[in-house]
């Protein structure tokens, strides 16, 4: 089930639809990264006993979880369109930027970097586990959070993100931003328990095949639910929201459970550091 949804800027100039007025960042920015807040809410829930205890007696210091919320800037770079470099299901796709650059040159630079930012992310929060840093592990969680949310939508991973190339511009917005929305209390996530990765890097990858496999689901889905509808009206909405809400709770409550499996590595990587007097 696919795409949800996520909040990640294309590559390149966003679609003018896509793209806050000024002196709308602030009354867009719930809304804005829904899907975010929901995310790290489940996966504080789905974490063993032991982590769980310190996520819930800091919540309000994770960035997406406070009162008055933070969120990291969402760039072209968080996005991967692996298809404008190789068809599914993207055999011998290199495993570092530095391969991935010498095989495809240019190119490489134009698909985005989401890969590259989640291993990076999740060192840096082995290491703010091991230095015993609350901060540190508690922003650095929440950005991974973030990541998993982009990793988990179909429409972040294919050069076809917007709809562009079949008529549907402006799919992006409707999907990481309205969608949610319309759906308002019915978007509660069921997400399993956190796991240890043996492999963190590589699942990177699983996620991706994983997710990108809906993405023409959701292509089909918005096509079905605009016929015979003028314009995106409520009505539009309400059934896009039939037909692809089970696809936004199942990708965003598996981003929940990447999650949580990613600060449960971390955790344990790090040595499994006694966290209750931070």
């Amino acid at each position: 089930m696919a795409a949800v949804i996520l909040l990640a800027t294309v590559v390149g100039p966003r679609p003018a639809e896509a793209q806050p007025r000024p002196g709308e960042r602030n009354e867009r920015m719930e809304l804005l990264e829904l899907a975010h807040r929901v995310v790290v809410k489940e996966a504080i829930d789905v974490l063993p006993k032991q982590l769980k205890e310190f996520y819930e007696g800091h919540r309000e210091e994770i960035p997406s979880q406070a009162l008055e919320p933070e969120f990291p800037r969402r760039g072209p770079e968080r996005r991967f369109l692996v298809d404008q470099l190789l068809p599914f299901p993207f055999k011998g796709l290199p495993r570092s930027e530095k391969a991935l650059q010498a095989r495809f040159g240019e190119e490489a630079g134009r698909v985005g970097r989401l890969p590259w930012l989640v291993y990076a992310s999740y060192d840096r929060l082995v290491e703010a586990f091991r230095a015993g840093e609350k901060l540190g592990i508690l922003r650095g969680s929440d950005e991974m959070a973030g990541y998993m949310v982009d990793l988990n939508s179909p429409l972040n991973l294919t050069k076809n993100f917007d709809g562009q190339e079949t008529g549907q511009h402006g799919l992006w917005l409707r999907m990481t931003e309205k969608l949610p929305e319309a759906m308002g209390g019915d978007l509660k996530l069921k997400s399993d328990a956190a796991n240890y990765l043996d492999r963190p890097k590589e699942y990177v990858f699983s996620v991706m095949l994983e997710s990108y496999v809906w993405a023409d689901n959701i292509l089909y889905l918005d096509e079905l639910a605009r016929r015979g509808k003028a314009g995106y009206s409520a009505a539009y909405y309400e059934a896009f929201a039939q037909r692809a809400g089970p696809i936004l709770r199942e990708r965003l409550s598996s981003a929940a459970e990447d999650a949580a499996s990613y600060w449960y590595t971390a955790w344990t990587v790090a040595g499994r550091p006694n966290l209750k007097d931070k």
